[in-house]
């Protein structure tokens, strides 16, 4: 989820649209935004930090759907031997639980969760900083136009307007 993210909102970052005829003298270059995330050395890192939250997310879920299997396996077992208000007691439980789980997944996995705030977060400054090494090349390359051919729209390019290489070399020398 990270990497698709990531390469989406990279490209929304990198690609320019415009037009210009061959008179202007617009130089373009390309680069593959989904090889540079990939190779960049800071992005295991965030991917690390990144499941890492996730995994302790996951075991808090799992940790109240045992609580809450355990609350309904002690009801079915134990529905004809225990008493009214025992019982009432234990469907308010497993009521609260069950709210308690269902609040949990919403907050954390749902539509504007914490999963997302997360990914966000760690993918922020990977953004930030792609984008900086594309546009500092770019200017001293005297490019004028930057696409990314991971998107699929760039149909031909020509290999010694690839930047992908430099900007990767640029970043992991940070």
């Amino acid at each position: 989820m990270l990497v698709k993210k990531l390469f989406l909102i990279l490209f929304a970052a990198l690609l320019v649209c415009g037009t210009a005829s061959a008179e202007d003298g617009l130089r373009v270059a390309h680069v593959d935004s989904k090889l540079i995330f990939e190779g960049y050395k800071g992005t295991k890192k965030a991917q690390e930090e990144y499941d890492r939250q996730v995994a302790k997310w996951e075991q808090q879920a799992n940790l109240l759907q045992k609580e809450l299997a355990a609350i309904k396996e002690k009801l079915d077992k134990q529905a004809l031997m225990l008493s009214d208000e025992k019982r009432n007691e234990l469907e308010a439980d497993y009521a609260k639980k069950n709210t308690e789980l269902k609040e949990f997944i919403d907050r954390v996995y749902g539509r504007t969760g914490e999963l997302i705030t997360e990914n966000e977060k760690v993918s922020a400054p990977i953004i930030a900083l792609i984008k900086k090494a594309v546009t500092e090349i770019a200017l001293q390359e005297g490019y004028d136009m930057v696409v990314d051919r991971a998107t699929g729209a760039v149909l031909f390019w020509k290999d010694e307007n690839d930047l992908t290489k430099k900007v990767l070399d640029y970043l992991n020398a940070r």
